[in-house]
This record gives structure tokens, sequence and C-alpha cells, in this order.
């Protein structure tokens, strides 16, 4: 090496020693370097505490609750419409009004008619006559019965035939069949229509009827007289129902139990056909846990909770049950007393110091 050195111009030998001197600053630097990242990171032991919100489970009671939604209708609906054709000659009822039961509401013309009533009552009138004379021949033995039986047949049926016209004049008329408020009408007054065109829809809104369906799970939970509480959409009024009747079979389509509820709209300020969201009670449970939802983290073998023990956090697998909108029941792995820490999740490691900052409550 040294031979070798020795047989190189100084020029050579200034440009290896300076490459000698830069390789040695680069081992030097990243030795330094290394050393210092190689320094041991602080134990959980030794960690900053992190502030963390908790509650503290207790037993409470609750109410199981299904939520569903519903559709508000009319206790009685029916669409408006003649039996026969025929020109209108009046319309008697204004849109958006209210109507009493057997109200007249639109008058068909019936001068035809009305024309064969009159005719039909001469002839019975006429038949009549013959027929007391036929009965008083009879009975003098002046006549056989069998010519008396033909006149009383012949007034039989003119009085059948004036029935028959009565029951035409009565479908020229159309009267509200319940009390209830007319929507809008379809016809004018001097229209010809066809049977059974639309005149108008009559709606009953007092009381309303709410349809809706629950699981079949909660099908033996749930009875007539119940109560059911529902709200509209963007409103934090809760009105109060009662179920007056059930399906009695499970739609196999949904797997879910059809029935109604009645809620008294004496003040008619709810519309028919308004969406609800319904919830009805179905079951009560005692001494039960509760902890909010957010506190919750699912596994793929089950979920589980930091409880707050010693100052550090502490992972417990649990069990859950029936659930909230805010809360969720847990049925093993919490004891009365236990501190379940319920922010900063993401953030926690078994064993990692933990302080509180905030004690919130359990809501329903």
């Amino acid at each position: 090496m040294w031979n070798w050195i020795h047989s190189i111009n100084k020029k050579q030998r200034a440009v290896v020693l300076l490459a000698v001197i830069i390789v040695l600053l680069i081992v030097f630097k990243l030795t330094v370097f290394s050393s210092r990242n190689a320094r041991p990171l602080p134990s959980a032991a030794n960690q900053a505490a992190l502030p963390v919100g908790v509650v503290v489970v207790n037993p409470q009671n609750l109410n199981e609750t299904v939520r569903t939604t519903g559709t508000l209708q009319p206790n009685e609906e029916v669409i408006l419409q003649s039996e026969i054709a025929g020109k209108i000659e009046h319309i008697y009822f204004q849109e958006g009004k209210s109507v009493k039961k057997g109200q007249l509401l639109v008058k068909l013309n019936d001068s035809e008619l009305q024309a064969e009533l009159k005719r039909t009552e001469l002839e019975i009138n006429l038949a009549g006559e013959m027929e007391f004379r036929q009965r008083r021949q009879l009975e003098l033995k002046a006549v056989s019965q069998e010519m008396y039986d033909q006149f009383l047949n012949k007034l039989n049926t003119l009085k059948a035939e004036k029935a028959l016209i009565n029951a035409r004049l009565e479908k020229t008329e159309i009267r509200a069949p319940f009390e209830g408020k007319i929507g809008l009408r379809f016809v004018s007054s001097g229209s010809i229509i066809q049977a059974n065109a639309k005149i108008a829809s009559l709606i009953d809104d007092n009381p309303l009827k709410i349809e809706f369906a629950i699981p079949e799970k909660y099908a033996g939970q749930v009875e007539v007289g119940n109560k059911v509480y529902f709200k509209l959409q963007d409103s934090d009024t809760k009105y109060e129902a009662e179920i007056y009747a059930i399906e009695p079979k499970i739609d196999p389509a949904t797997r879910t139990l059809n029935m109604r509820a009645l809620y008294g709209n004496e003040k008619q300020n709810i519309t028919p056909g308004t969406f609800a969201d319904v919830e009805l009670v179905v079951g009560k449970k005692t001494a039960t846990y509760l902890i909010p939802t957010e506190a919750l983290i699912p596994e793929l073998e089950g979920s589980r909770i930091y409880l707050m023990k010693e100052g550090k956090a502490t992972a417990v697998k649990v069990i859950t049950g029936f659930r909230t909108n805010r809360s969720i029941e847990i049925t093993s792995g919490v004891q009365p007393g236990d501190t379940v820490i319920i922010s900063g999740i993401l953030q926690l490691k078994p064993g990692l110091p933990v302080v509180t900052s905030k004690v919130n409550e359990i809501q329903l």
C-alpha cells in the first residue's frame, strides 16, 4: 500500500488523501445520527396521560322500543263516482269544504225517468181499480180465480216497475256516504259524464290511521290497545296513538307484521298521507347496563370497550343486547361502577395512562 502511495506523484497523492477524509466524515456523521435515533422510546408508563371522556356504569331500567316508519291514512276515503251516465244539472259542494253524511253533492238530469215514473203511476192507478172490481166479482162468483189473478199480476208488475224507476232516480243523486272533506272536483255543471267517471274525492281525517310494520321477532310482544308514538318529518312534536288492529299473519315477503293504530286528529292539523317515524314499546328491562354507542369497538369475533382502571386504559370484551338511538345494552363484560371511556378511542391502547377530562351521563 505504502509502496503504491510513494509511487504516485504529489498531485495524485493529494486527491487520494482528500477522498479518504471525505469518506471518514460521512461515516462519522452516519454513526452519530444512528446513535441518536437508537434512543429507546418511552414506555407506556412514562407517556403523558391522555385526557378522555368517561361514563360510570350503573343499573338502569330500559324500555325495549322498536323504531320503524309508517304512513298516516284517512279514517275513511272514497272516490265519488256516478253509477249511470247522464248530464250534470247541479253541483252542490265546494272544493275543500266539509260535508255531512247523506248531503246531496251532485244531481244528474232525471226528466226522462220522471216522465216514466208519472206514466207508471197512472197505469198503477188504473190497474188498481181493475183489480178492485175483479176482486168484487170473484167474491160474487162472477169471475174465475184465474181471471182475477191476471189483473192482480198486472198490478204487481206495474208496482215493481215503479220501484225500479225510483231506484234509477236515486242513482241520479250522488250523496256523501259519510261526513268528511271534499277534495278537488273533476267535472262541471252541464257536462255529460259516463258511468264510473271520477267526480271528486271524499276523506274523513278524524281520526287518522297509522299503518306500519314491525319485525316478526316482536310479533308475540304486541297486542291491540298498545300505545305507539310517532313524529312527523322536520318536527320534534311527539304524538300518541293506540293499536286497534293487527294482521293475523306475518308478511312472507318482508318477514314483518303489519298493524294499524288510531290517532284522534280532532284539530285536523295532520294531513293524511304524511310519512311518520313510529316508536313502539315492546318490553321493559330492569337493572340493565347501558353505555353510549360511540364507546363500542366492533371486532371480527365480537366487540370490546375500554375501561379506566387505576389511571390506565384496559380493553374488555363485551356482549351486547338491545340498542337505542344513543346507547347500547351490555349483557356481559361490565360491572356496576365501571368507568367506560367514550372519547379518544382511536388513540387508546391497553395500559395507556388516561385522565378524566369529562364525566358524561348515559342518555337513552
